[in-house]
């Protein structure tokens, strides 16, 4: 699936104080990324944040996206759930709508084993009949996937990509060649982090799932040209660009940071959802500050 390389960009998900999707806004910020040429578009992620939207408000945003794609690129929708039958539910939903794959994280109040994890993803992958994305996403499930649990599930029909966390570089260059040792052929290895995707992509990954790529996409897809390239100079100083912004990104979320970033340039008018907050004044004031600062171009 050629669509699981490259930039797998992610937008924030407008809405109102009420869940409401705000579909137009939502369009535009899709809009922006189909005319960027990204790879493909990852909705309802944790940028996107899922979890906070009911099953309507997930299937009135994924046709919103897909209605202002129409095809011409490839949108992941996440389908993550507490419970197995209703993440099947959402991937079904995902896949009438017209989604290319489905990704999922295990999302849990009580911990899960390893064995439950296999078990609800192969039940999604196997019932829903779209193709699945695994989310290691631990610093909000509590779950971290080994490398071999990623390869025992990469057997499984329809489970067709990782979506990684980054640490520092040596670590991400070490997991990657583990991970790749063990996968099925063809399974698409990428990672998220921001920051530390950029040496990722240098060391090989296939994909770059990128939450600053929901609103700056041009300069992430020049970084993905240079890595694919084999111009690692060229990658990373685009990325050195960006250091004030991966540096906000620590400090207050890069959640919290796209949406104010949304909102200063009126790509936007939108808060998270509650209880997030959307930045106090002062941290606001300093995301304005960088974005001034940024090299002309950059904040497109």
């Amino acid at each position: 699936m050629s669509f699981l390389c490259g930039l797998s960009a992610f937008p924030i998900t407008p809405t109102n104080r009420d869940g409401r999707v705000d579909a137009a806004a939502l369009r535009n910020l899709v809009a922006r990324l189909s005319d960027a040429r990204v790879d493909s578009i990852g909705l309802l992620g944790s940028t996107g944040t899922y979890m906070y939207l009911t099953r309507d408000e997930r299937r009135r945003a994924t046709e919103a996206a897909l209605d202002e794609t129409a095809g011409h690129t490839p949108v992941i929708v996440g389908v993550g759930a507490l419970r197995t039958d209703e993440a099947v539910k959402h991937a079904q939903d995902a896949r009438a709508i017209g989604a290319r794959a489905g990704l999922l994280a295990p999302v849990s109040y009580t911990p899960l084993t390893t064995d439950e994890v296999f078990e609800h993803f192969a039940t999604v992958a196997s019932e829903s009949g779209l193709p699945i994305v695994i989310y290691d996403n631990p610093g909000t499930t509590h779950f971290h996937f080994t490398s071999e649990l990623v390869g025992r599930l990469s057997k499984v029909p329809g489970i067709v990509a990782v979506k990684n966390p980054t640490s520092d570089s040596v670590a991400t260059v070490h997991h990657l060649s583990a991970q790749r040792a063990i996968v099925q052929q063809g399974f698409s290895i990428g990672y998220s982090g921001d920051w530390s995707a950029t040496e990722a992509l240098i060391a090989g990954a296939d994909a770059w799932y990128s939450v600053l790529g929901g609103l700056f996409p041009h300069v992430c897809m020049k970084i993905v040209r240079a890595a694919r390239q084999g111009d690692a100079e060229e990658a990373r100083r685009l990325d050195a660009t960006l250091a004030p912004i991966w540096d906000l990104f620590k400090q207050h979320s890069s959640l919290r940071v796209v949406y104010a970033l949304a909102n200063l340039l009126d790509i936007c008018r939108t808060a998270p959802a509650r209880p997030i907050l959307p930045l106090a004044h002062e941290a606001k004031q300093r995301v304005a500050d960088v974005l001034a600062r940024l090299p002309v171009g950059i904040a497109k």
